[in-house]
């Protein structure tokens, strides 16, 4: 089932502490249902307080730590964050039997998303790593992987999304970070699409931190997003 349109909107909720993460909760309120929580938080011993409190709040909680390890090792941490209220989590797609391992560990309503090419890296980046192909073949080769492994979907930039639709088809989730409006600083990132051409090209959902949180009006932003989303899905 496709996600609501308010769902398709998820805040990065980059930040350190606890304090921090709930004064954006409480501030940004009915404006945002979904949340990403990353590694900058990890590192406060406060992560699953903050989980908790997403859930108690009713709101969806996308866990993005980029797993990379061992099959085995992978697999178990996403069995037992399979046991969370979670609704997303992030694992490196670089590894077919990493990825398969972790799409035979994962139960109940977790998703797993392919992490392909970072929106903060372009072609010179990639060849620089010694990986052949520019970054949108890149992308779809490893989507395709991660699809053949059982893996639900795929972290990408909107550039590559409407490639991606078109090779795995209606079902696979395609969560686009990058995002910046028209005359938006690009800050670290490399690879940006806006709302509306995310959404065109075959984006589930979006991933938005700076636009919103650096805005004037933060609420404001976010509601401003909802429109975009709600008119690009003619909804």
């Amino acid at each position: 089932m496709a996600p609501a349109p308010r769902d398709r909107l998820i805040f990065a909720l980059d930040v350190p502490r606890r304090s921090e993460a709930l004064h954006w909760i409480e501030r940004l309120g009915d404006s945002v249902t979904f949340y990403k929580i990353g590694m900058e938080l990890l590192a406060s011993g406060e992560y699953f307080q903050v989980l908790d409190e997403l859930a108690r709040r009713d709101k969806r909680v996308f866990v993005d730590l980029k797993f990379f390890d061992i099959p085995a090792t992978v697999a178990g941490v996403v069995r037992g964050l399979s046991r969370w209220p979670v609704h997303y989590c992030t694992v490196h797609g670089w590894h077919a039997g990493m990825l398969a391992a972790a799409a035979e560990a994962r139960s109940g309503q977790l998703r797993l998303l392919a992490v392909t090419v970072l929106t903060s890296m372009d072609d010179t980046d990639l060849a620089a790593m010694g990986i052949a192909g520019n970054a949108g073949e890149v992308v779809v080769q490893r989507a395709l992987a991660a699809r053949t492994a059982g893996v639900d979907g795929v972290i990408a930039s909107g550039l590559e999304a409407g490639a991606l639709r078109a090779a795995t088809g209606p079902d696979f989730h395609i969560v686009c970070p990058g995002i910046r409006q028209a005359r938006s600083p690009a800050d670290d990132q490399k690879r940006t699409v806006g709302v509306a051409e995310a959404f065109a090209s075959g984006a589930t959902a979006i991933v938005v931190g700076r636009p919103i949180s650096q805005a004037p009006d933060p609420v404001a932003a976010a509601l401003a997003i909802q429109a975009q989303i709600a008119a690009s899905l003619q909804v």
